[in-house]
């Protein structure tokens, strides 16, 4: 009997011991994630395999391409997980043309005076020439921006651009999600000062961001809260916010303008991030910091991110018009943006090892 109390007491002591280690050495301190409605407040085309079409540039060259972008002469940007920002052009050659010593590159765009935005998840906001690299933005308020996402410039130079969270980097994304607090941001940065400044905050992952033709507004996408937030630049409503489209059925990730003044918006599977049946992980504290301990444990309840593909069509009044998948990412997976141009759509994906090009006629 001694023995057996002996054993019990031990047993209780490591239990103890194990659930002060959950609590105290977790690295996140969770909060519930709001799932969309199952009976989504917004009409969304039913899902279908047309992505499964698409066409594939520079296959088996370009290591998950995040984002893409087109300068005035046709050619297609792209930066990719081995540091290189590549350059394709339109007799289907393609270009080495810038090397970096970073595997965080990400949001991309073309500004009007030439050369490219870039993105750097751990560097801030960059502006890369033939000439070299500028950094423009590394501190916002004396602090290191910290997870720099997506980038959009205005006509008159300035530069809009996601901060994804101040908490966590870009390859510890998922424990911001399972954490679910908004340490997003939006950030200004003025040229003619070289002042950065923060527009918004207590956002729930700030990811893609884009300019109308008349930049009444910006546009952002929050992923952890699927949907998008229209923060107005111009007018009565200037610096105030609300909801452009939301309850989307996976989370935005990039967002562009498209030539008829629509948007394009590329959705990763956050609902179902989970393997099926177990969304339950995101409505539960407790169970989030035992899974938080264990790296094995977040790659498994966040491995469906990679397992399909979903691009939406919104107008520019928030309705959705059109809706493009690969389901199950038979040909194409986890795609991140997706870009108009010339009557077909350009796909980055940062699992994918190229980019896909979708034609829309």
């Amino acid at each position: 009997m001694a023995v057996f109390k002996k054993s019990l007491v031990f047993l209780l002591v490591l239990l103890t011991a194990f659930a002060l280690q959950i609590i105290f050495f977790s690295p996140i301190s969770p909060d519930i994630l709001e799932l969309p409605l199952t009976s989504p407040s917004v009409s969304v085309p039913p899902s279908n395999n047309q992505l499964q079409k698409v066409i594939k540039l520079g296959e088996g060259l370009l290591e998950g391409p995040e984002d893409v972008a087109v300068d005035e002469d046709g050619a297609l940007y792209t930066a990719t997980r081995d540091g290189w920002i590549r350059r394709l052009h339109r007799n289907g050659s393609r270009e080495d043309w810038k090397k970096f010593e970073s595997n965080t590159l990400l949001g991309i765009a073309t500004p009007k005076r030439g050369g490219l935005i870039v993105c750097d998840a751990d560097k801030g906001l960059l502006k890369v020439t033939d000439d070299g690299v500028t950094v423009l933005a590394s501190h916002v308020d004396g602090s290191e921006i910290r997870f720099a996402d997506d980038a959009i410039e205005a006509s008159d130079g300035s530069i809009y651009f996601s901060v994804a969270s101040t908490k966590y980097g870009l390859y510890d994304w998922t424990l911001d999600l399972l954490e679910a607090k908004p340490h997003g941001q939006i950030l200004k940065y003025d040229p003619s000062t070289q002042h950065t400044s923060i527009l918004l905050d207590g956002l729930y992952l700030a990811n893609g961001v884009a300019l109308p033709k008349d930049e009444d507004f910006l546009l952002i996408c929050e992923t952890f809260r699927f949907r998008c937030l229209k923060y107005w630049l111009k007018g009565e409503s200037k610096g105030k916010t609300e909801v452009f489209v939301e309850n989307l059925p996976d989370g935005p990730d990039n967002i562009n303008l498209a030539p008829d003044g629509s948007f394009w918006i590329a959705l990763i599977q956050v609902v179902q991030i989970v393997p099926q049946g177990m969304e339950f992980v995101h409505t539960s504290k407790a169970l989030k910091l035992i899974i938080s301990n264990f790296p094995k444990l977040v790659e498994l309840v966040t491995s469906g991110v990679k397992k399909k593909a979903t691009v939406i069509n919104v107008a520019a009044n928030g309705n959705i018009i059109k809706r493009f998948d690969d389901p199950d990412g038979t040909v194409v997976s986890f795609v991140t943006s997706a870009l108009e141009f010339e009557d077909h759509l350009y796909l980055g994906s940062l699992k994918n090892d190229f980019v896909a090009k979708f034609p829309l006629k």
